[in-house]
């Protein structure tokens, strides 16, 4: 690249440029000009590149002088715009000549072997760098994409992946661009030991580890595959561990990763140094703690006398922080200061605080959620614009907004970020990662006496990005068919009451051990509204109508038989529904620790139908360990009569299968007619425990677990006495798998308690899909 002086040129002394010029371009020596005034300017080697974009960028126009700092500025401003490979110019006389080589277009950018990276990811972050159909060919950036390329897939372990970039030449001056890979087999890792323990084995420390070494579930979990990322946070987790437990000098003294000659196996060695332990004999606190020091002495979570524990002193700094942002601080400082006695392996821990200055918040910035409205997100917020940082209120808005169900678990983060320019305002950033919220559920269970039976529904949480909820539940079975059409507004006004919608058509066919068949259809609809009394509690309010139709088909169970004697083969009820609800449960899809309750009362005295009708339900999770975890459920149903009038036979309550007493055939358990018939009761109890592990070799996926269960329960009839051996038990193991299908659930299990008359359905499962 270089200005050339032709033959037919004004003669002009020359010389040579200055040494910056030729440090700017490739072709070396340039021959100096004398000003002149441009006549003309002529563009020579265009072929796709529009000529306005080359004047455009020129410094000087027809009319102007022209000199050498012009010249080299032009040549500056053409090559910034990557649109040409050489630019050069030439005089002629008093005109300027600008001769362009143009850089190839990209026709096309493909890659061949690619499988652990998806294309179209990879082709748009490609196109973001310069590498896309459209854009001109630099071979540098090529080069650089290949490399970096070659980098990601370092990330996945695929150590011996190779990558080849092949440019094609192809008419009117473009190119195709290949990737060709070959991936080769992702490096596993084969072992990791953990040097220089003593107090802990070495089995304990390595089942803290997330990256774990190659087994039986590793294909899926691939927690076998090697980062660097990962080892960080398990060395961490290690670290954590002795903290937690005294030992505060503990360290990682080093860390040593091979890499086999074949690349296909990684060994990891991990160096620690214990220390001693170490017991707690004061806390202090130094700083301006705002005048409130005994509030501030109850969120202490270090007592005197018990071992130094890490855990407890970031939960102290956190209460700390947390009530300072409760005061409007958000920008406090809590650090803790431990002062060791290693000759006596005592501790005193000082919490030093500077809550800086007060602030309140300008705006609520929402990110991430392409699909769900921004208002669905702004109705959960308890902390408002133009109002003073309040970190509790924070705290409950991204609870709320977690427990909404349509972001992924671990995904919903606030961030608060200062105002530029204002020292008393901040912005609070929500960033949301959203999850599929419909589900599609198709569940089945078998048994030698009823065969296969199904229940399927299609659910939409948010639907199009509304908040409202929409179901359709369809289920068929040897014992009935049901259709219910359902809908929920939670903020049908604006102060949060929600209205619940339901329309149902339901046959019931109760199992009848001797094969006769009958049934019953019901049909109806109700309006529900809820009403919420705190952050965490709801009261609902409500009215339906059922119309309940008693076939008279032979083998009517004798209960049957004589309701409709005295009542007719049609009962209309107008039933009032009153219920409450607390939610405090960490996560609403895979729940670790935390409480679900509800209540519900159900009374009809207008119509045909006279009754009362109690459903209770709690559950409760026990974080036992950070892997594991035990649920338990109990659910109590009591039924009446009103007005001197049976219990309706129709409103009983049914146990048996997933969701009650598993094991055991769904609606099998309770009264059995002298016709045989199944029919229920109207009292009903079950106890369900169940104990979450991690499948082994999973790390701490939770997403994917096995659980132990032990069930317990039965359903009364009216006029039976509530006796404890009459209760149905089973016990079994399951597992449950968010999968990419959607949620699955299946156990196995044997009766623990029966009787002979009791149907056994040792395997049940339901799988579904989201979308």
């Amino acid at each position: 690249m270089s200005f050339f002086l032709r033959s037919g040129a004004k003669k002009r002394r020359p010389s040579v440029l200055a040494l910056a010029l030729l440090g700017l371009f490739q072709s070396g020596l340039a021959w100096a000009v004398d000003p002149f005034v441009l006549k003309d300017i002529r563009v020579e080697g265009l072929q796709r590149t529009d000529p306005g974009t080359v004047f455009a960028s020129l410094p000087f126009r027809i009319g102007d002088t022209y000199n050498d700092e012009k010249g080299a500025a032009a040549l500056r401003a053409l090559f910034a715009t990557g649109l040409f490979k050489d630019v050069r110019i030439s005089i002629e006389g008093d005109a300027v000549v600008v001769i362009i080589d143009e850089r190839p277009i990209i026709a096309n950018v493909n890659f061949v072997g690619l499988k652990e990276f998806d294309t179209e990811a990879l082709s748009k972050s490609l196109k973001d760098v310069g590498i896309g159909e459209g854009k001109p060919f630099d071979r540098a950036l090529a080069d650089r994409a290949e490399q970096e390329l070659k980098r990601q897939y370092l990330t996945r372990s695929l150590y011996g992946a190779e990558v080849t970039t092949t440019i094609t030449p192809i008419e009117r001056n473009r190119v195709n661009v290949s990737f060709n890979v070959t991936e080769g087999e992702p490096a596993k890792i084969a072992e990791i030991r953990i040097l220089g323990t003593k107090v802990f084995s070495e089995s304990t420390l390595l089942g803290l580890l997330e990256q774990t070494s190659s087994g039986w579930l590793t294909w899926y979990t691939k927690t076998d595959r090697y980062s660097r990322a990962k080892l960080n946070a398990d060395l961490e987790t290690i670290r954590s561990h002795y903290l937690n437990r005294g030992y505060l000098e503990v360290a990682v003294t080093s860390t040593q990763v091979t890499i086999s000659p074949d690349k296909q196996s990684i060994s990891i060695a991990i160096t620690i140094s214990e220390g001693q332990p170490y017991t707690v004999t004061g806390v202090k606190l130094e700083g301006d703690f705002l005048g409130r020091e005994e509030d501030f002495k109850h969120l202490v979570f270090l007592k005197p006398g018990q071992a130094y524990q890490g855990e407890a002193v970031a939960a102290t700094t956190r209460a700390f922080s947390d009530l300072f942002g409760t005061y409007g601080y958000a920008f406090a400082r809590v650090d803790s200061r431990p002062e060791i006695d290693r000759a006596t392996g005592q501790v005193v821990v000082t919490f030093v605080a500077e809550p800086q200055r007060r602030v309140y918040v300008r705006k609520v910035i929402i990110s991430g959620n392409s699909r769900t409205r921004d208002e669905v997100i702004r109705r959960e917020f308890r902390q408002f614009e133009s109002a003073w940082y309040d970190g509790q209120k924070i705290k409950a808005s991204r609870d709320r907004v977690e427990r909404l169900g349509y972001f992924k678990d671990k995904e919903v983060n606030i961030d608060t970020q200062e105002v530029p320019g204002a020292q008393d305002q901040v912005d609070v950033i929500l960033t949301v990662v959203e999850r599929p919220t419909g589900a599609i559920t198709v569940g089945a269970g078998y048994s030698s006496q009823t065969k296969l039976s199904f229940t399927g529904s299609i659910r939409q949480d948010n639907v199009f990005g509304s908040g409202n909820y929409l179901g359709i539940d369809i289920a068929t079975a040897r014992t009935g068919r049901q259709l219910q059409v359902s809908t929920v507004d939670p903020y049908f006004t604006v102060d949060g009451v929600s209205r619940a919608l339901d329309v149902f058509y339901r046959t019931t066919k109760p199992i009848n051990t001797l094969g006769e068949e009958y049934e019953y259809v019901t049909k109806g609809g109700s309006v529900r509204f809820g009403v919420p009394f705190s952050e965490l509690d709801t009261v609902f309010f409500g009215i339906g109508y059922e119309q309940t139709d008693i076939t008279t088909s032979r083998g009517l169970p004798q209960s049957y038989f004589d309701y409709v004697n005295r009542f007719g083969t049609r009962s209309d009820s107008i039933p009032l529904t009153i219920g409450w609800q607390r939610d405090s449960r960490d996560s609403v899809i895979t729940p670790m620790k935390g409480r679900y309750q509800r209540a519900n009362f159900e009374l009809s005295t207008l119509g045909d139908v006279r009754f009362a009708r109690l459903n209770l339900q709690h559950q409760e999770y026990f974080e036992i360990t950070n892997k594991i975890t035990l649920g338990i459920n109990s659910e109590l149903g009591w039924g009446e009569g009103l007005s001197g009038r049976p219990y309706p036979i129709f409103k009983n309550f049914y146990a048996g299968g997933l969701g009650s007493v598993r094991v055991f055939e769904a609606g099998t358990l309770g009264p059995v007619d002298p016709t045989g018939s199944y029919s229920g009761g109207n009292r009903r109890f079950n106890l369900n425990a169940e104990l979450y592990l991690p499948v082994p070799g999973s790390g701490n996926d939770k997403s994917f677990r096995i659980f132990l269960f032990a069930d317990a329960g039965n359903v009364w009839g009216e006029h039976e006495k509530l006796k404890l051996d009459s209760v149905r038990a089973s016990a079994g193991i399951g597992l449950s798998w968010l999968s990419p299908m959607g949620p699955l659930r299946l156990s196995y299990g044997k009766p623990i308690r029966k009787e002979r008359t009791d149907r056994i359905e040792k395997f049940q499962f339901q799988i579904g899909t989201a979308f």
